[in-house]
């Protein structure tokens, strides 16, 4: 009983620790992204720490985020801006 307790606990942290990592390359993904289409001074790391806080608080936010990223990362600049407008309009600063 005690070895089945001690794997749901360790599964569960696995998930928020793999969850964690996910929002982190999303997010860095969408604000490094914004910066080099749209504002080369953009502050990433501020952006990706905000979005980062907010996936954590929200897994509606971290879908979203991961939709968006997946949806910016295959596009060019001016591809993305419009063909992710519904991935990203909640999600991009």
């Amino acid at each position: 009983m005690r070895m089945l307790l001690i794997s749901v606990v360790l599964s569960l942290s696995g998930c928020a620790v793999v969850q964690k990592i996910d929002s982190a390359i999303d997010c860095n993904g969408i604000c490094q992204r914004y910066a080099s289409c749209f504002n080369t001074d953009y502050d990433v790391s501020a952006c990706a720490s905000r979005c980062r806080d907010q996936a954590s608080k929200d897994p509606d936010y971290r879908r979203r985020a991961d939709q968006c990223n997946a949806c910016i990362s295959e596009r060019s600049c001016a591809r993305a801006t419009f063909s992710c407008l519904p991935e990203c309009v909640s999600v991009v600063p």
